[in-house]
């Protein structure tokens, strides 16, 4: 792959009832200049329905794109080859991920096997109905069939949200022993024991509960390894935890808001840090901006510094530059990406003036 850098965007082309619209072709290769923040479309790539979530794995460089279709009992994840000469994605191969609505995909610590979860709408007796999947990847970056799955149940109180289990994110602990799913549904975090090895998952899993009605969605662990962060879909709350090696197990250290005072309808989306962990960022669809909080590098607690407007309307997704100077937004109901400038020092968010138009992009990820 050459030294040049790559936007890959999913962007919806089919309607569903919470997606209201679909003007997108499938995925989107943009070049992304990293000295000015300027986007420049490449190509579109069709004969892949709603990519709604993408990983690019750190190694192969292979991009792996979830199809969550409305209706579907099973969504697939397609592996693609990103062409850099003429900034085009080449088809690999597609699995089954043994469950509807196909929500978050990321390698393992060792990059041979790719973790899955299906967020989920049927009923919990419809088969495969499986929320957390594991699949090889080959030395070609393409799929293999599924090496190991795990349903579970749970609820939560929201009726209309917590009716059951709902995954929303997975990511390898930093010592590859457990596979941590978000679960908005039953506001608890899941750490299931994983064999590297095999590609096995175990059960039961560490679970450690959140406040009631939060919907835990996306997470990530600080690069100490001992602590991580969620970002709260339905409370509109950031959580920080401590995280104990040896169980599994989170502890709740603090929990801050992450929209100013009197907002009355918002649902939180991406959380991200900063290359170097200095900063935490969230995505808020409502009140349409990034939140920022800076990271205190003893304890792993957060100060919130600000909200930055998204440029759009509901920013479902974004992403940071290698470098750390660029943050970009995808922004879902306003068909736009917008390049924020990321201040080094403070870690606050700026205008650079660049945006690019695509068809409801969803998410973003840079090569």
């Amino acid at each position: 792959m050459s030294g040049e850098t790559f936007a890959i965007v999913g962007c919806v082309n089919r309607e569903a009832p919470h997606f209201q619209q679909a003007r997108g072709t499938g995925i989107a290769v943009f070049r992304f200049d990293e000295n000015t923040g300027r986007l420049e479309l490449a190509s579109e790539t069709s004969g892949i329905d709603n990519p709604t979530f993408l990983s690019i794995h750190p190694e192969n460089g292979c991009i792996y794109a979830n199809s969550e279709v409305f209706g579907w009992h099973e969504g697939t994840v397609s592996a693609y080859r990103l062409d850099p000469a003429g900034g085009r994605l080449v088809y690999i191969n597609k699995q089954p991920t043994l469950g509807s609505i196909a929500a978050f995909n990321e390698a393992d610590r060792t990059g041979r096997f790719l973790a899955l979860v299906n967020y989920a709408m049927f009923a919990p007796t419809q088969a495969p109905n499986q929320a957390l999947v594991v699949f090889p990847i080959r030395p070609d970056g393409s799929l293999g069939a599924s090496a190991s799955s795990v349903g579970y149940s749970g609820s939560g109180p929201d009726a209309e949200r917590q009716d059951r289990s709902h995954p929303h994110c997975v990511q390898a602990s930093p010592d590859n022993r457990f596979l941590v799913v978000a679960d908005l549904g039953s506001d608890r975090l899941l750490a299931f024991p994983f064999d590297a090895a095999t590609g096995q998952v175990g059960a039961p899993p560490v679970e450690s509960p959140l406040p009631p009605g939060s919907g835990p969605r996306h997470f990530r662990f600080h690069g100490n390894g001992r602590n991580a962060y969620v970002i709260n879909e339905l409370a509109s709350t950031v959580s920080v935890l401590g995280f104990d090696r040896a169980s599994g197990s989170f502890d709740l250290l603090q929990t801050v808001s992450t929209v100013p005072d009197g907002v009355a309808e918002n649902y939180c989306a991406e959380l991200l840090l900063s290359p170097d962990c200095r900063f935490l960022y969230g995505a808020n669809r409502g009140h349409d901006s990034i939140a920022s909080f800076r990271v205190d590098p003893e304890t792993g607690l957060i100060e919130p510094t600000g909200h930055h407007p998204s440029g759009g309307r509901f920013p479902r997704n974004f992403t940071i530059s290698r470098s750390g100077r660029f943050m970009l937004v995808a922004n879902q109901n306003s068909d736009s990406i917008v390049t924020l400038a990321i201040d080094g020092e403070t870690g606050t968010l700026g205008d650079t003036g660049e945006k690019a138009s695509i068809g409801t992009p969803v998410c973003i990820r840079l090569t």
